[in-house]
């Protein structure tokens, strides 16, 4: 079965669903639907410059290397053999 077909089977078993209810709650139901919507393209559009790491700050690249490095602690400690 071809995913054209599935889907449009999925919508006309939803509609059979939907049909009988009050206009009250189809209403409901429409703003809850376009708010999953709103939310899932907002996701999708931070997920885009998480996947490439994107770094939110205005500070330049080497004032931001030299922070990292003065920010670095060692306790490495050599034992003696």
């Amino acid at each position: 079965m071809k995913a054209i077909d599935l889907n449009a089977k999925l919508i006309d078993s939803y509609i059979n669903l939907v049909k009988n209810l009050n206009v009250s709650t189809k209403l409901d139901l429409i703003a809850k639907l376009t708010q999953s919507l709103k939310n899932s393209f907002d996701k999708k559009n931070n997920s885009f410059d998480e996947a490439f790491g994107a770094w939110d700050s205005n500070e330049s690249g080497e004032k931001l290397a030299k922070s990292l490095r003065e920010s670095r602690r060692f306790n490495r400690r050599i034992s003696n053999l």
